[in-house]
């Protein structure tokens, strides 16, 4: 039995990963900023132990005793400054890692992102060696590369896995604001859709996670999927009809999306609007781009196999 330690338990995937090391027989305490994390946290049968990612004592009194620990802890959010994405997503992660490195951690697992190679270009069978884009136009790719370049140069045994478009049953932000989006009329495909696209449930990258743990080499990172890729169009219209919503046929140009939103995001930091303008980098790159990935690396390395078919997966959110 070891004694793990989990930033972003209450979370889609953190939480997921709390209950899954629980079942397998861990002792697991995960970080909570209040008291609905907590309380999350304490129904999957972890410790709730307050703290957050800004405050290094708090994280090394956290962590201490933990001989594993995973980072899953990250802003997300499609609106935000740079400065926001920078204090959570690189900051707290260097505080995650110095925290681990002061209380002894034997590894620390990073949930990383394949977003962190993305600055407008389609990802063709991407594998490991592409580079990170720390420059990218958008934060959330370029902050999660800055974050993952730190835990793979960190003095410390690392690994970084990799999921694309994590989806299931428990997620409460992509599939809810893509119905959003429909119901409120703001829904078009760029480009058509026709692109392919990975995607990872969230038991493949919790699966991922385990065997990062367990079998990554450190200072390493890892791509996981659900196997295959699939059209982009497919895989939206399968998702939104397990909550009884149809997409509309409306599309946009791709072209036409990049324009908007570059003059979206340029308007929007210039005049420091909160939230984030109707079309940002970050969406038309990954509704209008292809982006498929070889996890051959992960299989051969890891030993990964998906555990959750989509078929699956989508029958779990039919219910």
């Amino acid at each position: 039995m070891t004694t793990v330690f989990v930033t972003g338990g209450s979370g889609f995937v953190g939480g997921r990963l709390v209950a899954r090391l629980v079942k397998d027989g861990h002792v697991v305490r995960a970080l909570a900023r209040g008291d609905a994390a907590a309380a999350k946290v304490e129904a999957l049968g972890g410790s709730a132990v307050r703290g957050d990612l800004g405050d290094v004592a708090a994280l090394r009194a956290a962590i201490g005793g933990s001989e594993l620990a995973f980072h899953a802890a990250a802003r997300t959010s499609r609106g935000g400054s740079r400065t926001q994405f920078w204090a959570d997503n690189v900051e707290g992660t260097a505080n995650v890692v110095r925290a681990a490195r002061e209380a002894g951690v034997r590894r620390l697992v990073h949930v990383g992102t394949e977003a962190a190679l993305m600055d407008g270009q389609p990802l063709v069978g991407v594998n490991e060696n592409a580079p990170l884009r720390p420059d990218s136009r958008a934060h959330y790719p370029a902050s999660k590369a800055a974050a993952e370049r730190l835990v793979l140069d960190a003095d410390l045994e690392t690994v970084v896995l990799r999921p694309r478009f994590v989806w299931g049953a428990g997620d409460t932000t992509v599939l809810s604001e893509l119905v959003a989006m429909v119901k409120g009329g703001r829904f078009a495909w760029i480009g058509g859709g026709r692109h392919r696209t990975d995607t990872t449930h969230v038991d493949n990258t919790v699966e991922g996670l385990i065997l990062a743990a367990e079998r990554g080499r450190p200072g390493q990172a890892y791509f996981v999927t659900d196997g295959h890729p699939v059209l982009f169009r497919d895989f939206i219209t399968e998702l939104l009809a397990t909550r009884g919503v149809t997409p509309p046929d409306r599309s946009l140009p791709l072209g036409l999306a990049l324009a908007v939103a570059s003059a979206g995001e340029t308007i929007w930091r210039g005049l420091r609007l909160s939230g984030a303008p109707p079309l940002d980098y970050m969406s038309v790159w990954v509704a209008g781009q292809e982006c498929t990935i070889d996890i051959s690396k992960a299989t051969e390395e890891l030993g990964y196999r998906p555990v959750k078919t989509r078929e699956e997966g989508m029958a779990e959110l039919r219910g």
